[in-house]
């Protein structure tokens, strides 16, 4: 049987126990995507804590892919060194740190006078009329952010499978353990899975496995420059909730995912970390329980790779319980992590009382991500 505080392997990585530190989007970083004092020692207090993996926020893998004010950047040479002050920290506390790799899209967060803007932050939003430079899988409006990406060239794509590449290599120059590609979420790769925003007549829309290419890809591209044994993880959604209000055009359903799990594993990844929109999830799962449990458990069926499943885990003793039964490999948490940094210190001392976390979400909406119950 599993334990919560047995050891858990990813390709060459070696986590000291089963919690894995979901990313989080902290919006500390310089407006030019550098690590700050404040974001060294966030990370810093969860490796203290005992929390095994350590999965950073957000990390843009181009100058242009830039999901929000705030976030860390990847995407040129000049990072080479600047993050080994931070994942020497983190190996001095014990715990691995891995590199989220992401390209926001339409999903992103651009201010008024953001140079990526093509027209006014007030103007008409129209599909097919692109009024920012960020690209898309189509020209499709964001119904959250009434952005119009441009639609995505064929080289526009390969230039970014290879921009995710270089930023993993990137990464591992910087002593990070692994990175993870950020499938998941809304943002761009989970958008070109998406029939809601993916309408492409190319080789990268229309069947599932045109939408999963450009992922794909991208995972390709990234194996390609780390090697065969460096951990590379996946974020990716069970499903998304998108339908077009005809309901005509929805989001990616979880047979779909469960296919792009194995194409993905197929073409590099070692590891699926399991995620979705837990805002929709949290209403509907059984109070105490995790949000993805069940997929994730057909996953760990599925797939000869560990599985993590992110999201709604509270009570130790109810992630034992899914560790032995359902066969996943770890669990992701991040707000019972802002609540309680120590949490797994103390949960391994004997303390096994549930994280007092009561899931408000107010911390997702702050800089920093404050707790209320920290205040």
């Amino acid at each position: 049987m599993t334990s919560l505080f047995d050891e858990m392997r990813i390709g060459t990585l070696t986590a000291r126990n089963r919690i894995v530190r979901s990313a989080t989007a902290e919006s500390l970083a310089t407006p030019a995507g550098c690590l700050t004092p404040e974001l060294l020692g966030l990370y810093g207090q969860l490796a203290w804590g005992g929390v095994g993996i350590i999965i950073t926020g957000y990390m843009y893998v181009t100058h242009d892919g830039k999901p929000s004010e705030g976030a860390l950047g990847l995407y040129d040479d000049a990072f080479l060194h600047h993050y080994r002050c931070l994942t020497d920290l983190a190996h001095e506390n014990g715990a691995c740190i891995v590199a989220q790799l992401v390209y926001g899209g339409s999903k992103s967060k651009l201010a008024d006078d953001d140079t990526r803007r093509l027209a006014p932050a007030d103007d008409p939003v129209e599909d097919g009329v692109s009024n920012t430079s960020i690209l898309g899988a189509s020209a499709i409006a964001h119904p959250r952010t009434g952005l119009v990406p441009t639609e995505a060239s064929t080289e526009d794509l390969h230039a970014l499978a290879q921009a995710f590449g270089q930023a993993a290599l990137r990464a591992r120059a910087c002593g990070f353990d692994g990175v993870e590609v950020h499938v998941a979420h809304g943002y761009l790769l989970s958008q070109f899975l998406s029939r809601r925003f993916n309408v492409r007549e190319d080789e990268y829309g229309q069947t599932l496995e045109g939408r999963a290419r450009l992922p794909l890809e991208c995972v390709r591209a990234v194996r390609a420059a780390v090697g065969l044994e460096w951990p590379v993880l996946v974020k990716l959604n069970a499903c998304d909730d998108w339908d077009d209000p005809a309901g005509t055009r929805g989001g990616l359903g979880e047979d779909e995912s469960a296919q792009v799990a194995a194409w993905l594993v197929a073409a590099g990844a070692n590891c699926v970390d399991v995620s979705g929109d837990w805002h929709a999830a949290s209403k509907d799962a059984p109070a105490g329980e995790p949000y993805f449990a069940g997929f994730g458990a057909w996953l760990a069926r599925e797939l000869d790779v560990p599985i993590i499943v992110t999201g709604g885990w509270r009570d130790p003793r109810t992630i034992e319980s899914h560790l032995a039964s359902d066969g996943i490999a770890g669990v992701g948490m991040s707000r019972p992590l802002i609540c309680e940094p120590d949490l797994p210190r103390r949960w391994k001392s004997g303390d096994v009382a549930p994280s007092p976390c009561t899931g408000c979400g107010i911390c997702q909406k702050q800089i920093g991500v404050p707790c209320a119950l920290r205040e």
